[in-house]
């Protein structure tokens, strides 16, 4: 009976573990996406600013800062930063640079 318990409790716990190798990445790639999705938000909401009130007015001035908080905000989670304008992952802390942040 105790070594049939031991092949139990060893089976239980090997399906255990298989089970986080499998989860771990789907809840980073599900967390990473919505950092993906809250730089998109920020970018549009820039891009709106700077249709209406102009690219160095205020609030283009507060929405360019919200988005550089986002991009931080990822690059701390993942050491990398979602890029809308070239639609990819950027892994260099690059966002200060001209070209990512006139739109």
């Amino acid at each position: 009976m105790n070594r049939r318990f031991g092949k139990t409790t060893v089976a239980t716990l090997m399906v255990g573990a298989l089970l986080l190798f499998v989860a771990a990445p789907l809840v980073h790639a599900d967390e990473r996406d919505k950092c993906r999705h809250a730089i998109e938000k920020a970018e549009a909401k820039l891009d709106k600013a700077i249709r209406n009130k102009g690219e160095h007015s205020r609030e283009a001035d507060d929405r360019r800062r919200d988005l550089n908080a986002e991009r931080e905000r990822c690059w701390g989670a993942y050491h990398a930063w979602w890029n809308g304008k070239d639609n990819r992952w950027e892994t260099e802390h690059n966002w200060d640079n001209d070209h990512h942040d006139n739109h």
